[in-house]
């Protein structure tokens, strides 16, 4: 009987960035045809599309049309913020293994930056029109986007554990430093010290600047089809071993975890066992980092670092960064390299189970984790990839 079992078979990406000109439409529809030929597949060869953007409503289904793609056996938008990524490729993976559709593109695009912008390259820097109703109470006291609902969280975990600023500096040097080995990374060439991290301007305390992740132009996508088709395309197959999700749904309720925990505690441990995997067996780590803390905390309910102790056990000295014992957002991640939502640690994650990262390649890379995080904590998907080994 044919393997059902599903794989990542293509991966294309744009320029990443401060690329200008083109629409959010124009880079997913470039990041399949990319995906597609670097898989050795034509468009027509497709039966599926999943898609998803940022915030904004200009991508959607109609991107088949935009393809000139006919005849889908499956087609949806998708949005589960940070942890969409990761989502689509579990319900692709699903569809495969059903039998619903054979081989299923998912893209992730958008277009925040216009040319000419005097805005920060930092996300959410700008500051956001104040929301009416009862959200304007919390508004009232300057908690009102993004960053300052992430900031309130990274206090509670710094009142709970005595996690400091230094700490989340580290992990921005850290990745960083991966970056400088990333070609297509938009701070390669710019290294960063941990002085340049704390003498950094204050986006919402305690973030500095290099503390919050970059926004970005481009697209990114995937094609995921049965492990059996993916052996005779072009690229070595990467494997879609384990899946989870959790949604704990908790942002401007009262509760006693917050900012302590997140979906990864819940949604880790399902993934692993579903690929028939430990957490000592993983050599690569992707996760979200939309913030330094969203690093350190996922790394914490995943188990890779004790909870609570997540700040000095990754600022240890040979923990992180090329050469590390902990191989972590090994592009650069959404700090440091491009940030695309869960997209970002989904590609460097083919990218390293390839054995395809040049200068930032990892040797043993036969189980990787990635993470995608959505809202304020608020949503998370799990993939554990494997080689074809």
């Amino acid at each position: 009987m044919p393997n059902k079992e599903p794989a990542i078979a293509g991966l294309g990406i744009t320029a990443q960035g401060k690329v200008y000109g083109k629409t959010a439409p124009q880079f997913a529809a470039e990041a399949v045809r990319l995906a597609t030929e670097d898989a050795g597949l034509a468009l027509a060869d497709l039966d599926g599309l999943l898609v998803s953007g940022g915030l904004t409503a200009s991508l959607g289904v109609d991107l088949q049309g935009v393809l000139g793609l006919t005849d889908l056996q499956v087609l949806t938008y998708m949005q589960g913020y940070g942890s969409t990524a990761a989502q689509m490729v579990q319900y692709a993976s699903m569809a495969v293994q059903s039998g619903m559709a054979d081989t299923i593109a998912v893209v992730w695009a958008d277009d925040p930056l216009k040319d000419k912008s005097k805005s920060s390259s930092a996300a959410y820097t700008k500051a956001a029109s104040a929301p009416s109703g009862w959200r304007g109470i919390t508004a009232a006291n300057g908690i009102y986007s993004a960053n300052t609902m992430y900031a309130l969280a990274a206090r509670r975990h710094m009142h709970r554990y005595g996690t400091t600023q230094d700490h989340f500096g580290h992990i921005a040097v850290a990745q960083r430093e991966w970056a400088q080995l990333n070609p297509i990374a938009q701070f390669h060439g710019t290294p960063l010290t941990l002085e340049e991290y704390h003498a950094s301007r204050y986006i919402a305390e305690p973030f500095h600047l290099y503390d919050c992740c970059l926004v970005s132009n481009g697209g990114v996508a995937v094609i995921v089809t049965s492990l059996d088709r993916a052996r005779a395309l072009r690229q070595p197959p990467v494997r879609v071993l384990g899946w989870a999700q959790s949604h704990p749904g908790r942002t401007g309720i009262r509760n006693d975890d917050f900012g302590l925990v997140s979906g990864a505690a819940s949604a880790g441990p399902r993934a692993l066992k579903m690929a028939g995997t430990t957490l000592d067996e993983i050599d690569v780590v992707e996760v979200y980092d939309c913030y330094t803390y969203t690093a350190l905390l996922t790394l914490e309910d995943y188990g890779f670092v004790p909870k609570g102790e997540g700040g000095p056990a990754l600022a240890e000295p040979g923990m992180l960064g090329p050469g590390g014992k902990l191989k972590v957002n090994t592009g650069g991640g959404e700090l440091s390299a491009f940030y695309m939502w869960g997209m970002t640690p989904l590609y460097e994650a083919v990218v390293q189970a390839r054995g395809q990262g040049g200068e930032r390649q990892v040797d043993k890379h036969d189980r990787v984790l990635v993470s995608g995080n959505g809202g304020v904590l608020d949503y998370h998907s799990t993939l554990i990839l494997g080689t074809d080994a």
